[in-house]
């Protein structure tokens, strides 16, 4: 009887070890499992892409279009004996300073740019500076309108050439805010603008009305310096390539004078010394699409 009640008990405890046996394994299974998951998951993870950085230098090209902010303006100054040269050899000379217009219009643009930009690392803004240089061209005539009231006829005889161009120039520094790969910004700087004007009077004609004197002024060129301001948007397409649409205002900068000596028909000079002509220039609306190409770019690759 005590054999068979200590083989029972023998014979339970190696079912008891046995069924420990088998819950251990399935628990080391379901770790080994689990561990070679999460190494499966360690191996497939990947960083997130890092933000597109707008850092580096760049050159690039536009075409676009521009517009003045209003007319061209001259200005009869007279000599030293004589308040104005329009309206001939009068006595009394009754005819004062005066000023005339004369419309600038619009003008094609097409140019290259080129600068640096600066964005700290983990900042939205963008920092930079830009040059910029670009075909322009107003060019217009237009006579005095003012005539001696001495005359009979009325034919404007004192014709005002002026130019705004053949180009212009600017240095701007560039603040823009990003989203990823698109930055807003605003520029500010300087502007320098080649303008060129004249004044010619070839018609000695009393009897048409024209004055009985003539004068040509020195066709005189000169570069203005002036300031610029605007701004735009710009979205690069690649790591390397951005598209940017731009407006910018060109200030009026001091005009320009001109002086010539007068003759009378037989050649003697106009007493008074030359006749000088203020010339004055309007401001210039520009815009613009352009491309640039970034070197050593910080951004990303799609």
């Amino acid at each position: 009887m005590k054999t068979g009640l200590a083989s029972d008990r023998m014979l339970g405890d190696i079912q008891m070890t046995i069924q420990i046996g088998k819950l251990g394994s399935i628990v080391l299974s379901a770790f080994v499992m689990a561990g070679t998951a999460g190494a499966a998951d360690l191996r497939v993870a990947t960083p997130p892409p890092p933000a597109f950085n707008w850092s580096g230098c760049y050159v690039g090209g536009f075409v676009g279009g521009a517009r003045s902010d209003g007319d061209m303006t001259f200005t009869d100054l007279g000599n030293a004996q004589f308040r104005s040269y329009s309206g001939g050899m009068v006595a009394g000379r009754l005819e004062n300073q005066h000023s005339w217009n004369i419309g600038s219009g619009s003008s094609v643009t097409a140019g290259g740019t080129g600068g640096c930009n600066w964005q700290p690392v983990g900042t939205a803004f963008v920092l930079g500076l830009e040059g910029e240089a670009s075909y322009v061209k107003f060019q217009a005539s237009a006579f005095d309108p003012l005539r001696s009231p001495t005359l009979a006829a009325a034919t404007p005889d004192v014709l005002g050439n002026g130019k705004i161009g053949n180009w212009y120039g600017m240095i701007t520094g560039r603040v823009g805010y990003a989203w990823d790969r698109t930055v807003f910004y605003v520029k500010v700087g300087a502007a320098f603008v080649q303008v060129e004007a004249s004044v010619a009077d070839a018609c000695q004609t009393v009897a048409t009305g024209c004055g009985n004197w003539i004068i040509t002024t020195r066709d005189t060129t000169d570069t203005i310096t002036t300031w610029t301001v605007g701004g735009g948007i710009e979205w690069a397409i690649y790591n390397n390539w951005s598209i940017k649409g731009e407006y910018m205002f060109i200030g009026s900068g001091h005009g320009l004078t001109t002086c010539g000596f007068a003759a009378a028909p037989g050649g003697a000079a106009v007493a008074g010394g030359q006749f000088c002509f203020n010339h004055e220039f309007p401001g210039i609306h520009t815009a613009k699409i352009g491309l640039n190409y970034r070197f050593n770019s910080a951004g990303r690759d799609y």
